[in-house]
């Protein structure tokens, strides 16, 4: 195990969980690439290795607060995502049919769907949050507004580490009141 990727995992994934609010019901949006981490090129390089430590980190993380994960999987897939079944169901999320490897869905979403025990791949979600590492590009996958979470952590390994999480929409002009909790 590769403990300084692990720890660094793990410490973003708190930040954010902490920071934007994530707990049961709510929804994280991975994107990673192994390669980047590693030092490699986006989709040269992928690692298992890697892709383990990583998740070991992130479902930890997800245990202790309770919130669901979407996996985005690479290029090739389309950017589709692998979540567990339960969590895309009662998103009402459609199951699209495709198994990711490491080279054709990216590492990470390989590893998540061997370690589920009932995974699924879906097209596209709206999730509450997100963590970019090795800017894969997640914004698509992301509720309206998204805000920016400015993490301690800057990098994971090699890769850049952007995170951001969501807020409701402003509605109603400048008499307006607003729910501060939800800003």
């Amino acid at each position: 195990m590769n403990r300084t990727i692990y720890e660094s995992m793990k410490a973003a994934i708190t930040e954010l969980a902490t920071v934007g609010k994530l707990q049961e019901g709510k929804l994280l949006v991975v994107g990673c690439s192994t390669s980047e981490v590693r030092g490699g090129h986006i989709g040269k390089d992928s690692s298992l290795d890697i892709a383990e430590d990583l998740c070991r980190a992130l479902f930890e993380v997800q245990h202790e607060y309770g919130f669901d994960i979407a996996i985005q999987c690479c290029e090739h897939l389309n950017r589709a995502l692998v979540m567990e079944r339960h969590a895309a169901l009662v998103r009402g999320y459609e199951e699209v049919n495709v198994v990711p490897v490491q080279h054709a869905g990216g590492s990470m979403a390989t590893t998540a769907y061997a370690t589920w025990s009932d995974p699924v791949l879906v097209e596209y979600v709206k999730a509450d949050a997100g963590i970019d590492i090795g800017d894969t590009f997640i914004g698509m996958h992301l509720k309206h507004v998204v805000v920016p979470v400015r993490l301690s952590i800057k990098e994971i390994g090699a890769a850049h580490v952007t995170a951001a999480r969501v807020r409701p929409k402003f509605v109603g002009g400048e008499r307006a009141q607003y729910n501060e909790t939800l800003k």
